[in-house]
């Protein structure tokens, strides 16, 4: 006889741009439920809570005197993670925030210092290393499909948010830029492959000063930039693979790969780490063709769809870890992983390589856990 999954009750925090992505992702799962939505515009909360029929909305304050909800869905802007975070924290609230962890080091950290000091679990985005893809890129690493691994690279090509966002002025401002908007995707999914980074040189610069905003429902006309929005990097990985990325919100058009592992054996090409799917190509030394790899788990969405928009994976990974399972998308992972981006602008400005103070544990295969499999 199967198990029945324990019910989860969720709040969102933030009713904005992305609200309907995790609704839509959360309602794959039957053990997730949505009770409630809140916003500091609390008509906006009830404009949400109509259009998806969720039975309780309102403020911030009221989401955390909730006793229903169980875990709280942070997706507010980054300048506000940390206190917000921290008050869901201390109201004994389980947490997932979208990326990055906080908008500085220093904030994570003291996200950090109030997760310990609860019983409660904090998980972050991004989750897209749970998906098909990337997992189907790290089993076959871990099975020796390309040998030792020895370098990749990582190319960042700008989203062109200001042409379908309302109000893009968040990708350019602090806790925004390539680094810290697009770069978790891809840093996540090397650093779940490859374990954690040891050291980062990087270069980074502003291209234009400001940016038009023509999305067609847009709230403001223009934007002015407040961070780098170009930036290339070397990693030295602590396993000793040496990765080179370039993010930028300035390269709009470009023929380069999104990610590439390279090792004594083979080398992997992988799709956009901001989606959940897609083809994962293996061309080892003596092969004439490249060739797609099978999924080592089952599809999030539909590739080439819209459902790769969708989000909640790493929801479903913090209430499993809530049952006793490993937590994959946890907080030490996330804050791994802004130290590392952060650490691009020390760099520029002291004009030295950074060594890294922090590190993480490669979070645990799905594959190797069958129960992950099921719906």
């Amino acid at each position: 006889m199967v198990q029945q999954a324990a019910r989860h009750r969720i709040g969102i925090l933030g009713a904005g741009n992305i609200f309907g992505r995790y609704i839509e992702g959360l309602r794959t799962f039957p053990e997730l439920e949505v009770v409630r939505v809140a916003d500091v515009d609390e008509d906006r909360a009830r404009r949400a809570a109509d259009e998806y029929g969720i039975p309780a909305w309102g403020d911030g304050d009221q989401l955390l005197d909730d006793d229903s909800v169980e875990i709280v869905v942070n997706i507010t802007p980054p300048q506000f993670h940390a206190k917000t975070v921290i008050a869901a924290l201390e109201a004994g609230k389980h947490v997932y925030v979208e990326k990055p962890l906080a908008a500085t080091v220093a904030e994570a950290r003291e996200v950090l210092g109030a997760a310990a000091g609860t019983t409660a679990l904090l998980g972050s985005a991004p989750d897209t290393f749970l998906g098909s893809a990337v997992q189907t890129a790290r089993h076959a690493i871990d099975t020796g499909l390309i040998g030792e691994p020895v370098g990749a690279t990582a190319f960042v090509r700008s989203s062109r948010a200001e042409t379908w966002h309302p109000d893009p002025r968040a990708f350019y401002g602090p806790g925004g830029g390539p680094v810290l908007d697009m770069g978790p995707y891809y840093l996540a999914a090397l650093v779940n492959c490859l374990g954690p980074v040891a050291q980062v040189a990087a270069a980074t610069r502003v291209g234009a000063p400001v940016r038009t905003v023509t999305s067609p429902e847009r709230v403001v006309d223009e934007v002015t930039v407040q961070v780098a929005t170009h930036a290339s990097a070397t990693l030295t990985f602590a396993s000793g693979v040496i990765t080179t990325t370039l993010m930028s919100f300035d390269v709009w058009d470009t023929e380069l790969p999104r990610i590439e592992i390279y090792g004594t054996a083979g080398t992997l090409a992988l799709p956009n780490p901001n989606f959940f799917d897609g083809d994962v190509r293996l061309k080892r030394h003596d092969d004439i063709d490249w060739r797609v790899l099978t999924p080592v788990t089952e599809l999030f969405g539909a590739v080439n769809s819209t459902e790769q928009h969708r989000r909640g994976l790493g929801v479903r990974d913090l209430a499993r870890a809530i049952g006793g399972g490993p937590h994959r998308a946890n907080a030490q992972f996330a804050f791994h992983v802004l130290d590392v981006l952060a650490s691009f602008e020390t760099s520029q400005q002291e004009n030295r390589f950074v060594t890294l103070a922090s590190t993480c544990e490669r979070p645990a295969p799905r594959s190797a856990h069958r129960e992950d499999l099921t719906p």
